[in-house]
């Protein structure tokens, strides 16, 4: 009997992989060795995908629930899932004395998103140098907060499992409040939000600073990156801080310094990163729906975040800004942008609206809750946030299911998941063109 050679294209052997570890780290959580009172199985799917998605939503209190081992499955699937299962294959390669061959550059290439096969072994290293070195200065950092108070064992254990959290955008965190009680302190707020803009940015982006001598020679995409999260960053603390100002559940009864350092962390937290020094259940719909943009944004290509990514949302707006003015070509501080991207940011953030809006519909039957908390739920889901208004301790079986579809969806991406399922293929036949009527 002959068997048919299966060939699988690079996003399927990516969604494979991701599926497959998906399952392993499930059967670790079901270990008796890994929480304190048995879980479900779908509390346990729920549990790693949000891990390895790095983002942050959780069914259970996590310092609760689980032991040190469960933690440090949690941990580990952070790092993997943030810095990239393609990534760790590479460094694994790399120490056994293998070489890596074309095919493995292709899923290397897919797995960090980047355009070209050129330079992504280079890119990979740097990657791990970056990545270890800024984990691990975190974590001294952190200890100088935590050792003294939990004492050197458990201070660098915290220490080291926020800064891996921080760094890759997950926001877990193993204190019932998240950072709730260290609202005013400097240095958490100093370093943790360092770590996930750091981390959300792009490690092209990181690269390209590491290498280039000034502003003028980083890339357009570094630019836009940089520009673009100042800007945004700084329009999201203003208007935090405007609508959660007199709300006393928030912000609203602490000292202005503390309202200052508040504002700041959430502001940049919804673009990926999970955590919260104060309480999210407790915000104005204003300001849940404020971050329910940011969530949808989210971070940079080639990142440890999620959303449709910053670049994209800029493309499409400058597209807008150019069809406006009247101009056929998308131009960009003298660089003019191919049309196959603009496609692209296209396609990406329509399938995205549609996946969240379908999301939304079905939760609204499932889930009792009010429309602004489901729909804060799905974009952080898809955002692979983790900031939450308190329903995923609540979910149905259904909403379980579907927010875990969602973070998986906004780690690989809706393109790569549509890919997987139907091979595209380039037109090669002519047609007459017509218009149609838009608008």
């Amino acid at each position: 009997m002959r068997f048919k050679q299966v060939n699988l294209s690079p996003p399927q052997i990516l969604v494979l992989l991701y599926l497959f570890f998906l399952v392993i780290g499930t059967l670790l959580l079901k270990l008796p060795i890994a929480t304190t009172k048995p879980i479900g199985v779908l509390d346990a799917l729920f549990t790693i995908t949000s891990a390895m998605t790095v983002t942050g939503l959780v069914v259970f209190d996590t310092g609760t629930v689980y032991t040190t081992f469960g933690e440090v499955v949690i941990m580990i699937w952070i790092q993997l899932g943030g810095l990239g299962i393609m990534s760790f294959a590479v460094l694994v390669f790399i120490m056994l004395g293998k070489k890596i061959g074309f095919k493995e550059r292709i899923l290397i290439q897919q797995s960090l998103n980047q355009t070209s096969l050129g330079g992504v072994i280079r890119l990979v290293k740097q990657l791990f140098i970056f990545a270890f070195l800024i984990e691990g200065i975190a974590m001294i950092c952190l200890a100088t907060v935590w050792v003294p108070e939990f004492g050197w064992g458990k201070g660098l254990y915290f220490s080291l499992f926020h800064s891996i959290s921080a760094f890759n955008n997950a926001g877990f965190g193993l204190l019932p409040d998240n950072l709730m009680r260290y609202v005013g302190n400097p240095v958490i707020n100093i370093v943790i939000t360092l770590l996930f803009i750091i981390g959300g940015i792009g490690f092209t982006v990181l690269v390209d600073l590491w290498t280039k001598p000034s502003f003028r020679k980083l890339s357009l995409h570094s630019k836009l990156m940089i520009i673009g999260t100042f800007i945004l960053n700084v329009v999201a603390m203003i208007v935090i801080f405007l609508l959660e100002k007199d709300n006393p559940a928030t912000i609203g009864g602490l000292s202005g310094l503390d309202q200052f350092w508040a504002s700041y962390f959430q502001a940049v937290s919804p673009r990926t990163a999970g955590f919260n020094t104060i309480d999210i259940t407790q915000i104005e719909d204003a300001t849940a729906f404020f971050m329910c943009l940011l969530m949808f944004i989210g971070a940079g290509s080639a990142s440890t975040g999620g959303g449709i990514k910053l670049t994209t949302f800029l493309v499409i707006v400058f597209s807008v800004i150019t069809y406006l003015k009247g101009n056929e070509k998308l131009v960009v501080r003298k660089r003019m942008i191919s049309t196959e991207i603009v496609h692209k940011s296209l396609s990406i953030s329509t399938m995205s609206f549609l996946f969240v809006f379908l999301a939304v519909f079905i939760m609204t039957i499932s889930e009792k809750a009010n429309f602004v908390v489901i729909l804060f739920e799905v974009l952080s889901a898809f955002g692979t946030v983790g900031l939450s208004m308190g329903l995923t301790y609540e979910l149905t079986w259904v909403g379980k299911v579907i927010l875990i579809f969602m973070m998986f969806l906004g780690k690989i991406g809706p393109l790569t998941l549509v890919f997987t399922l139907a091979k595209p293929h380039k037109e090669r036949i002519g047609y007459p063109s017509e218009d149609v009527l838009a608008g």
